[in-house]
């Protein structure tokens, strides 16, 4: 086994462990909420099993990602 080779395992190795850590912070961290954070209203039952873990209704989903944009 060269160098090159040792350098190929390498980088397999950190490519495989970045993407098993990124799969891992994806998981949802718990069961969906029943009522939004932020309004109050209700979580569609279609919209927590869609998204686990989700605690934002969609309307106030989309105005955060637009803030996080810097969109309003």
């Amino acid at each position: 086994m060269d160098e090159f080779d040792r350098a190929q395992e390498l980088e397999a190795f950190h490519l495989m462990a970045s993407l098993a850590a990124q799969a891992a912070a994806s998981r949802p961290l718990g069961a969906s909420l029943s009522q939004c954070d932020d309004c109050g209203e209700p979580i569609p039952e279609a919209r927590r099993l869609a998204a686990p873990g989700c605690t934002r209704c969609m309307d106030c989903q989309a105005r955060a990602e637009q803030r996080k944009r810097g969109g309003l």
